[in-house]
């Protein structure tokens, strides 16, 4: 029997811990907390930092998942607060995931945290420069982004306005507001606003003063009525709108739910009456978490589970 030279084997080894650390972001397991808030205690800890399993720039995509993940929050979401559940289980699925805060005040921690504020055609340009630092660390062709309310229509303000649309392959979103949100009746006081001549003080009325992205979301505001001019969605991009029938933000909850042939839409409590996630519970949820890996790697589909899912934590 031909022996191999012992400089072979060290040469072997030295090349395949080089891999391994390469790709470490997906060797190590994190713990995966099914609760929206999972990720304060991560914030309060090292303000502004990364979530463990998020952010690794020296991760290189796996064959399986070639497109590295990115977070898009929501109003008054941030890289760690947003995404606790996310960012370490899609680590766990051998994924590289990155998350950023944009759109926040430019003042001290805690307040620098607190992300989408800022009118979302500001908080645009940060995400698309953020997915170019991604994809330029990674060597990658494009990225999968998942959002979360707001954070659906920061990313799809870069695929449609931005030039994204090359760059991103599929965008999921958790409680999407695609049409706007008529919630506390908003819409139909704009409107009338807007017939008295009264739109700026209604704005400052309903808050914009200090969110400027929240009136946005309004159904009927300037920025939808240009955001959806030409549809809805990109052509070239696959949509994935999962939402919650409870949804007490976007209202009412179809309006994330837009039909066209490249989107696919869901509802977590289809089939399952037993989860009460809302519209930041559904972040936490693991019955939406299974769609959206589902709608990551369609070429794998695994059972979603059902189970007991309680309100604003998942």
């Amino acid at each position: 029997m031909r022996r191999v030279p012992f400089s072979f084997v060290v040469v072997f080894m030295l090349v395949a811990l080089w891999v391994g650390a390469a790709g470490s972001a997906n060797a190590e397991r994190y713990p995966v907390v099914y609760d929206l808030f999972s990720g304060v205690p991560a914030e309060l800890a090292r303000p502004g930092g990364s979530l463990p399993g998020s952010n690794n720039w020296s991760c290189r995509p796996s064959a399986r998942h070639p497109n590295p993940v990115v977070l898009a929050h929501g109003t008054g979401g941030g890289a760690q607060t947003n995404w606790g559940v996310y960012a370490p289980l899609l680590a766990n699925e051998g994924y590289c995931v990155y998350a950023l805060t944009y759109g926040a005040p430019a003042l001290p921690w805690p307040i620098s945290a607190i992300g989408g504020l800022r009118p979302m055609e500001q908080s645009a340009p940060q995400l698309a420069a953020f997915v170019d630092r991604v994809l330029a660390a990674t060597g990658a062709k494009q990225v999968d982004i998942i959002g979360h309310s707001q954070g659906n229509f920061i990313a799809n303000y870069y695929v449609k306005r931005l030039g994204g649309a090359s760059k991103v392959d599929k965008l999921i979103g958790l409680a999407p507001p695609w049409l706007g949100s008529n919630a506390a009746g908003l819409s139909d006081a704009a409107a009338f606003a807007a017939r008295l001549g009264a739109s700026a003080a209604f704005d400052l009325a309903a808050g914009g003063w200090w969110c400027q992205a929240c009136t946005q979301v309004i159904a009927g505001s300037p920025f939808l009525k240009l955001m959806n001019a030409d549809g809805v969605y990109h052509p070239d991009v696959v949509y994935t709108n999962i939402a919650t029938r409870l949804d007490q933000s976007v209202v009412p909850y179809t309006a994330g739910l837009v039909p066209a042939p490249n989107a696919k839409n869901v509802v977590v409590q289809d089939g399952c009456a037993q989860d009460y996630s809302e519209h930041a519970g559904i972040a936490g949820s693991p019955r939406a978490a299974g769609f959206v890996l589902n709608a990551l790697d369609p070429a794998h589909p695994r059972q979603v589970p059902c189970e007991y899912v309680p309100p604003f934590t998942g």
